[in-house]
């Protein structure tokens, strides 16, 4: 099937249709006087609980992409929406309110707060979400039962990370956005993050989506999307996607 000249490789699937959706989306800069679309007329969607990966090389548009659905960007033309809210329509306290209770952000280098312990850095997170989680059955369940009282710098890049998770799922969100996690981490340590938001996505049926370049990555999802200059050049939905075990890189 080929929409816009995107061609879309349909395979079965079960999940629900529609949970994140971009309709003829646009992002402009201006440099001058000179326009910069970092996003080009892009439309895709992405089921409820779906593991869904966009990936493309460095520069195509896949932050932009990321941060406009987490509300931290607006776009310039066309609509965004998550489990039926518009959210390319939401200004002001409604942005900061969809931004704290809908979204869990997971970033390349954790961001934690140094001067906090592990338990402290989810319970900050907690405290500004009203169904959140419990702070410290959240990190057992990521596997830091017996690190929750040490700083970050106390741990090593794996284990910020999983707090780093922790903290995102603790706000208990629709939607889990992954900028890069396994970026400033080891194969082996990757990989094991990776398994973790997987599993995350499978046993909670919590949407997980995963920016990433590296093109292995995609064998674990149950969508793909590619993304290059700006555009959307290929959706596929793989029927069986492996297990983190299964991919080498």
């Amino acid at each position: 099937m080929e929409t816009n000249g995107v061609k879309h490789k349909v395979q079965q699937t079960e999940k629900t249709e529609g949970f994140v959706r971009f309709e003829d989306v646009s992002k402009i800069y201006l440099a001058g006087e000179t326009e910069i679309r970092a996003v080009d007329h892009v439309s895709f969607e992405v089921g409820r609980g779906e593991f869904c990966v966009i990936v493309g090389p460095s520069g195509a548009g896949k932050t932009t992409l990321l941060n406009m659905l987490g509300g931290m960007d607006t776009c310039t033309t066309g609509r965004i929406f998550l489990d039926g809210q518009e959210i390319s329509a939401c200004t002001g306290r409604a942005l900061t309110e969809y931004r704290r209770h809908s979204v869990g952000f997971v970033f390349q280098f954790y961001n934690l707060m140094q001067n906090l312990t592990a338990l402290e850095n989810v319970e900050l997170a907690c405290d500004i979400c009203p169904d959140h989680l419990d702070a410290a059955e959240t990190l057992r369940a990521v596997g830091l039962e017996d690190r929750m009282s040490n700083f970050p710098a106390q741990l090593s890049g794996g284990e910020q990370q999983r707090v780093s998770i922790a903290r995102a799922l603790a706000k208990n969100p629709k939607l889990l956005l992954c900028d890069e996690p396994t970026g400033a981490l080891d194969s082996r340590t990757g990989k094991a993050i990776l398994r973790l938001l997987q599993d995350t996505c499978r046993s909670t049926g919590k949407t997980v989506i995963v920016i990433t370049h590296n093109q292995s990555i995609t064998k674990m999802a149950d969508r793909v999307i590619t993304v290059r200059s700006g555009t959307v050049t290929d959706v596929v939905l793989q029927e069986h996607p492996l297990s983190v075990d299964e991919i080498e890189w």
